[in-house]
C-alpha cells in the first residue's frame, strides 16, 4: 500500500489572494512536485489560458508541478489524477485543493472522510484559508466567510501592509474568537515559507489541540460580537465515564451536528491509563487512544469547539453533568 497524498485545502474570500499564492507555491524552487486543482471560479486561473473548457484538464508544468482544472465534481478530478499517478503520465507528492472565494470548505473536507478509496489514497492534511486584512470586516458580514475562518487550521493574513497596526490587532483578536484552534501568519504579495502552508496536520488524531492562550479560559461575561462562529472550549478535571461521554457526544452531534463545524478532544477516561483523542467535522469524526498520561502531569479533559451559533450554555450544562454522573 502507497503512502497516502497529503492534501492542503486552500480557502478564502473573494480577493483574498488564493490564487497569487498558489502561483507562487507552482513557481517556488521547493523540490515538491505539486499538483493543484482549481475550479472555473477563481478570480484568475493559474494557466486559464493554456487550460481548455473540458470538464477536467490536467497538465504538466515545466518544473514538474501538476495543475489540474476542474468544472465539476471534485470526486472525479481526484480519481483522474490518482488514474493518471498510476498510469505513469503525471506524477506528485502532494495535493493542494483551491475553494473557490465563496465556498463552503465542509463538503471539500468531507470528501476525504466519506470515501473510503479516497481515504486510502489520499490525507488529509490541513485547511489553510486566507483573510484579506484590508476588507476582513466587510467580508465577515458574510457567513461564509465566518465559516471559512471557522474551519481552518491555519489562518494566513493577507495585505497587511494596507492597515495600521490597531486595526490588525483588532483583526487578529476577532478571528481568535472565531477560531481559537488556528494559528495566524501573514502572507506577503504571495510569498510565505511552505512549511507554513504543508505538514500542518490539522486532522491527525494526536493530543495537539493547538489552542492559543487566553488571558481568562472561562470568561464570565461573553463579550458582545457580531460572528455567528465562535470557539467554546469545555474543560474538567474528573475522569469522566466512556458511556455517559458517548451519550452527551451522540446527542450534540444529533441535535447540532450541522453547527459543529470543527471539533477536538483529548479526554481522560474512568479507569483508562490512556488518553481519548477524537476530532470532527460536522457530523463526520474519528478517535483513537493515544499515549498513557504521565504520572505528574494533570489528567485534564478538554474539549474545542468551533460551532456555528451553538447552544453554549446547554452544552456547558451537558458537560458539566459528565464529571457529577
Amino acid at each position: 500500500m502507497s503512502t497516502p497524498i497529503p492534501v492542503t485545502v486552500l480557502t478564502g474570500f473573494l480577493g483574498a489572494g488564493k490564487t497569487t499564492l498558489l502561483k507562487y507555491m507552482l513557481k517556488a524552487e521547493h523540490g515538491l512536485k505539486l499538483a493543484v486543482i482549481e475550479n472555473e471560479f477563481s478570480e484568475a486561473g493559474i494557466d486559464s489560458q493554456l487550460l481548455g473548457d473540458e470538464p477536467v484538464q490536467v497538465m504538466t508544468l515545466a518544473n514538474g508541478c501538476v495543475c489540474c482544472s476542474i468544472h465539476g465534481d471534485l470526486t472525479r478530478a481526484l480519481y483522474l489524477l490518482l488514474e493518471r499517478l498510476d498510469a505513469g503520465k503525471i506524477a506528485f507528492d502532494r495535493l493542494v485543493i483551491e475553494c473557490t472565494g465563496l465556498a463552503d470548505p465542509a463538503p471539500v473536507a468531507q470528501t476525504f472522510f466519506i470515501d473510503e478509496e479516497l481515504r486510502e489514497r489520499y490525507i488529509l492534511d490541513g485547511i489553510i484559508t486566507l483573510v484579506d486584512a484590508k476588507h476582513a470586516d466587510l467580508h465577515l458580514t458574510q457567513s461564509i466567510a465566518q465559516a471559512q475562518v471557522g474551519f481552518a487550521d491555519r489562518l494566513l493574513l493577507s495585505k497587511t501592509d494596507l492597515v495600521d497596526a490597531t486595526t490588525l490587532d483588532a483583526l487578529r483578536e476577532r478571528l481568535g474568537r472565531i477560531n481559537g484552534r488556528a494559528a495566524i501568519r501573514t502572507v506577503e504579495h504571495g510569498r510565505i515559507e511552505l512549511a507554513e502552508l504543508l505538514d500542518v496536520r490539522g486532522f491527525n488524531l494526536n493530543p495537539e489541540l493547538g489552542l492559543r492562550p487566553t488571558p481568562t479560559l472561562r470568561p464570565v461575561l461573553k463579550p458582545a460580537t457580531p460572528d455567528r462562529i465562535a470557539t467554546l472550549v469545555l474543560r474538567s478535571e474528573t475522569p469522566l465515564d466512556i458511556d455517559h461521554l458517548s451519550d452527551f457526544m451522540n446527542q450534540l452531534l444529533e441535535e447540532h451536528g450541522k453547527q459543529l463545524l470543527r471539533y477536538k478532544g483529548v479526554l481522560s477516561i474512568a479507569g483508562e491509563a490512556r488518553r481519548l483523542v477524537f476530532q470532527g467535522v460536522l457530523k463526520l469524526y474519528g478517535f483513537d487512544w493515544d499515549s498513557e498520561w504521565k504520572a505528574d502531569e494533570s489528567r485534564e479533559s478538554v474539549l474545542v469547539f468551533i460551532g456555528d451559533e451553538l447552544p453554549e450554555e446547554k452544552i456547558r450544562i451537558g458537560f458539566a453533568a459528565l464529571s457529577s454522573s
